[in-house]
């Protein structure tokens, strides 16, 4: 037998399933629309006695996307803040994520109906929570929202915190190869973000160990190569050591893919028009122009030359690896230069490039050891200078000391 309890004012979840149910049934007619409407107002009546919350949210989601075309910006809204209010009834962790995940699906269902109000409530359920982990599932559905509605701009502001996020999620290395992987692709759709994209992508093939199955990150691997290559802007990356990339050394597939990176990493433009010729239409196949490749490519062996540890370059060196004319060497310098690959003046009576400073190409192990080796240097010789100083401190001390005792016999 159903109690109903009876209120002075109506329950607010009550009176957005009268409300929804009307709008739902408003074109049936009064003889259909009725028995309806009272059935849906009894089920949520009872689950408001029962104290079924979980049961409410899904009745109550369902009913608000039935009519979400047929309500103003300001109603949806409205609705959506009561239903994401019944998170805080949760009899239970379990129940909470059940009821965000009920929710969630709902809203991101129509990406293209006011897609940038899904994501606002969206994030208004995010800060009702107080579970981690549901907070990590509602994010998730707001980037799969943002992509599908085109409305990326609204979050990728919040890119910056994600070291923040997982500290306060702490979830495990699958869950963080989705979230990477998310980023990533909401990334992709601005060009001008293709340095974070590339970041974020690298972030997802980095979980990526030998124990894992790696044919999962297999295109994602091929991706992050191509777009690295692509990119005009990007002369460093850590792709080459990852498992998930060097995989494709040994594919019959990817082989190529694999063996570009390695060139534009470790190897000089001679090696790129090698392969250029043999891989013309792989290249092609990826959408790579080859123009853009060979300029990336001397402003990348630029910097093999100039990481030489002599620290002078001389023009004729440049010339024969850039396979430039003469008078073009301080014109690719000067490139250099401006992509903040090098810091260097250019003696132009010698002929050579001197040298102060160039960007490393990848930073793996043996980057970290040469670092290492500095830094031990500099601490040595940091430790020497200090020594020097204090003995000479107590040298003078000394020499002062010696010098009051003369003083003071001498008056005696």
């Amino acid at each position: 037998m159903t109690t109903i309890v009876p209120t002075s004012e109506e329950d607010p979840f009550l009176a957005v399933v009268r409300f929804t149910s009307q709008l739902a049934w408003a074109d049936a007619g009064p003889e259909a629309a009725e028995p309806e409407i009272t059935r849906l107002c009894r089920e949520a009546e009872e689950s408001i006695v029962a104290g079924k919350w979980l049961e409410l949210a899904s009745l109550m989601v369902t009913s608000a996307e039935l009519v979400s075309s047929k309500i103003s910006e300001k109603d949806l809204e409205c609705t959506y803040t009561i239903i994401c209010s019944l998170v805080k009834n949760a009899n239970s962790s379990e129940d909470v994520l059940e009821m965000v995940k009920a929710i969630s699906s709902k809203v991101v269902q129509q990406p293209s109906d006011r897609a940038s109000l899904r994501l606002k409530i969206l994030f208004n359920l995010y800060n009702l929570l107080d579970h981690p982990y549901a907070r990590f599932q509602v994010y998730m559905s707001a980037l799969t929202l943002a992509v599908e509605g085109k409305v990326a701009e609204y979050i990728v502001p919040s890119f910056k915190k994600i070291d923040n996020f997982l500290k306060e999620w702490n979830i495990d290395t699958k869950d963080q190869r989705q979230l990477f992987l998310a980023i990533a692709n909401v990334l992709r759709e601005n060009k001008s973000l293709v340095k974070e994209s590339l970041n974020f992508l690298t972030k997802y093939l980095a979980t990526f160990s030998n124990e894992d199955s790696l044919d999962e990150g297999k295109e994602e691997a091929v991706r992050a190569v191509i777009e690295f290559v692509k990119a005009s802007s990007i002369f460093q990356c850590d792709l080459l050591d990852l498992p998930a990339v060097a995989q494709l050394e040994k594919d019959a597939k990817y082989a190529p893919v694999y063996q570009l990176l390695k060139i534009f990493l470790t190897q000089r433009l001679n090696a790129y028009l090698d392969f250029q010729a043999a891989n013309a239409e792989c290249l092609q196949s990826y959408g790579l122009v080859d123009e853009d490749c060979i300029t990336k490519m001397r402003l990348l062996s630029l910097v093999d030359l100039a990481s030489d540890e002599s620290g002078e370059v001389p023009y004729a060196s440049i010339k024969d690896t850039l396979q430039v004319k003469e008078e073009e060497v301080e014109l690719w310098i000067v490139k250099a230069i401006t992509a903040k690959l090098i810091e260097c003046k250019m003696d132009q009576m010698n002929q050579v490039v001197i040298v102060s400073r160039c960007s490393e190409r990848e930073f793996g192990s043996k980057q970290w050891q040469s670092l290492r080796t500095k830094l031990a240097t500099w601490r040595d010789n940091i430790g020497n200078v200090i020594s020097t100083i204090e003995s000479n401190k107590v040298t003078e001390e000394s020499s002062q000391s010696s010098s009051s005792a003369a003083a003071i016999q001498g008056v005696r």
